[in-house]
């Protein structure tokens, strides 16, 4: 790749402290106090301000233009058209499009030809000229990139059914899929979560050959090298296993009209019992967008009619994901209210020096109400007997309860030291995630031993991720709250935990970051749960650590890292520039082994203080995390607004300890 900040990734470790501008180096000098309260007031303040009247906090989770875009084919599927919500949400592309005329996964990212391709679509449904300069661009450089057939599975799964391009160019997804037994090579049960709820749905639709209405009868064939009927290469084959597995879907192709009509409609109608059971009102099948979509979509082609009550739920789930402003729109993937509330929790306690506070006790009493105890979930397939006691991510989600929101939010209902109100939720969580690790000693992020990988090599998996395997993050967090627990009952799952997150450290110190980007993350995640597991800090494996964030911090005295790092390692812990939130990582993981009083904390600090905006808050356009490494990314728009008052607290503490 040739952009500028893969180049020149400027740290000191990269190109040395003589390099550094004046202008841009900032100073070791101590801080003085006043100006870290004065700060950490400012920001406390901020977040109060934006806490619900219940006491949670739910911040924008955004995604890339895939996800607009797709609100906008959805309609036109069904004919339902949102002609002001469809302007505004078009007005958010056409300003999102990139100096490369396509539009990237990520902020600064590289053309992706599927969502450039999906974006396009969108446009010209919605009327852009296709002559028009930015449309002529966006052509242009998909075309440069191979065309449409080069785009993922997904984007070709939206063109069949928009009539764009065959069905052939499309994985064999037959909704037979549900009458495999579990000792077969493929089941649903070997499959993440999000795998499960996209593809029963979607199995409905392509038995059936969904097709759009498409009321303006918009086509995108320009977008094509070859015309899609003669086009013969919409699969690259990615691995010796993943040929095999083509020849194997090609003959089980061609054996589909064979299906008996009796057994095809049992399957129909057990996906449809499947999904209808799942729905989850008007929080969403899974509580993602594209199952959403397809659930909405296999209603429609099921027959049920617009006024069914799971036809409109179905529907007005997809609509709250939208964000409305007054020319523009975006619409979210998700909603991360558990994950935001619990974040913010742990940030505001750390404020008041490890206390908790009415505004927290409001959150903490919030989230203690929806912990799933009773409720029926998939993970009870594995688990029969293992009583529930975790938490979900979005609002509502019983039947996928979250482990690392679980570890999370106990956490912090730990460090508020009232167990008479929180100690049952608390033992409940704990004794639900001990049952959840998984054999190596990790933790997922909601399943155990999904380590089925070579389901990876499936022609409808070009996106790598169709598991849920354990990582070093999610662990990380566990053995936090295992670790501040310190109970007898425990010891095993901690110690298992603890060797699994020792033989994931990576050659250079670091760890990687699965649900955040990336190393930073997954080292300030290690880093943290190895201080409450009460590691001692001179370990060598920790001094390799903290020598490697010392490396990659950036002259300026922060931190960054690039969502690429998750296509190049060598570009772990570098970005073009630092960001609010990745400084704010490295810090807390550095103090939490004991580097406190190091001067790469103390420029850390000045750097934190330096960018603080007026209103007490920290903003950066980088995405922070993944939602699956090299496919799909988000900016939690929240992160800006707790981490950096985290780190600053955090710091501001250990100087009171130190008078």
């Amino acid at each position: 790749m040739t952009r500028a900040l893969r180049q020149a990734p400027e740290s000191a470790g990269a190109i040395g402290i003589a390099a550094a501008s004046p202008a841009t180096e900032t100073s070791g000098q101590d801080t003085h106090p006043r100006e870290i309260s004065g700060a950490i007031t400012a920001a406390r303040d901020a977040l109060l301000k934006l806490q619900q009247a219940d006491g949670h906090w739910c911040f924008m989770l955004e995604a890339d233009c895939t996800i607009p875009a797709e609100y906008i084919l959805w309609t036109h599927f069904t004919g339902e058209l949102e002609p002001e919500i469809e302007r505004k949400l078009a007005a958010r592309l056409r300003a999102k499009q990139a100096s490369h005329g396509g539009w990237p996964l990520y902020e600064g990212g590289d053309l992706d030809i599927s969502c450039s391709v999906k974006v396009y679509y969108a446009l010209k449904l919605v009327g852009d000229d296709p002559n028009a300069p930015h449309m002529r661009r966006a052509r242009e450089a998909i075309l440069a990139q191979g065309g449409g057939a080069r785009a993922n599975v997904f984007t070709r799964l939206a063109l069949a059914m928009f009539s764009q391009i065959p069905w052939r160019g499309v994985p064999f997804i037959p909704v037979e899929i549900m009458l495999l037994p579990r000792w077969f090579p493929f089941h649903l049960s070997k499959v993440s979560y999000w795998s499960r709820t996209v593809m029963v749905p979607l199995a409905i639709l392509y038995s059936l050959k969904a097709q759009a209405q498409n009321p303006r009868n918009v086509h995108i064939q320009e977008l094509f090298t070859v015309p899609p009927e003669q086009e013969r290469h919409y699969f690259p084959v990615r691995s010796r296993l993943n040929k095999i597995l083509l020849s194997v879907e090609r003959t089980a192709r061609l054996l589909e009209p064979l299906i008996p009509s009796m057994l095809r409609r049992r399957a129909l109608k057990k996906a449809e019992t499947w999904f209808t059971e799942r729905l989850n009102g008007e929080d969403g099948l899974g509580g993602i967008f594209p199952a959403m979509v397809n659930a909405h979509e296999s209603l429609i082609l099921l027959g049920y009619s617009p006024d069914h009550p799971w036809r409109v739920q179905a529907k007005k789930a997809l609509q709250n994901l939208v964000i409305e402003e007054k020319n523009s729109a975006s619409c979210q993937p998700c909603l991360s209210p558990i994950w935001d509330t619990g974040l913010a929790a742990l940030a505001l306690q750390e404020t008041e020096g490890g206390h908790t506070t009415a505004p927290v006790i409001r959150a903490l009493d919030w989230l203690k109400e929806r912990q799933i105890l009773e409720q029926s979930g998939d993970w009870q397939v594995q688990h029969p007997n293992l009583k529930g006691g975790g938490w979900a991510f979005q609002y509502n989600n019983s039947y996928y309860p979250d482990l690392d929101d679980t570890a999370l939010v106990a956490w912090s209902m730990d460090q508020a030291a009232t167990p008479e109100r929180y100690g049952e939720a608390i033992g409940r969580a704990c004794d639900w995630l001990c049952g959840m690790q998984s054999r190596n000693g990790g933790f997922a992020a909601f399943e155990s031993d999904n380590t089925h990988y070579y389901l990876n090599e499936i022609p409808f998996a070009d996106h790598g991720a169709l598991l849920d395997p354990p990582t070093a993050d999610v662990t990380a967090r566990c053995i936090v709250l295992l670790g501040r627990l310190n109970k007898p009952q425990y010891a095993e799952t901690l110690q298992r935990a603890l060797d699994y997150l020792r033989r994931e450290q990576e050659p250079n110190g670091s760890w990687f970051g699965r649900w955040g980007t990336n190393y930073i993350y997954g080292t300030w995640s290690a880093l943290t749960a190895l201080e409450q597991a009460n590691i001692d800090p001179q370990e060598g494996f920790i001094r390799k650590a903290v020598e490697w964030l010392k490396q990659v911090q950036r002259l300026d005295g922060g931190w960054g890292e690039d969502n690429y790092s998750y296509f190049d390692s060598s570009l772990a812990g570098r970005y073009q520039e630092s960001t609010p939130v990745h400084t704010a990582w490295a810090l807390l993981a550095l103090m939490a082994v004991g580097e406190a009083n190091s001067e790469a904390v103390k420029k850390g600090i000045a750097y934190l203080l330096q960018i603080q905006q007026e209103d007490g808050l920290w903003d950066h356009p980088a995405f922070n995390a993944p939602g699956f490494p090299r496919v799909f990314y988000l900016k939690y728009h929240g992160y800006d607004k707790f981490f950096p008052l985290w780190a600053l607290a955090r710091y501001r503490n250990h100087l009171n300890r130190q008078c």
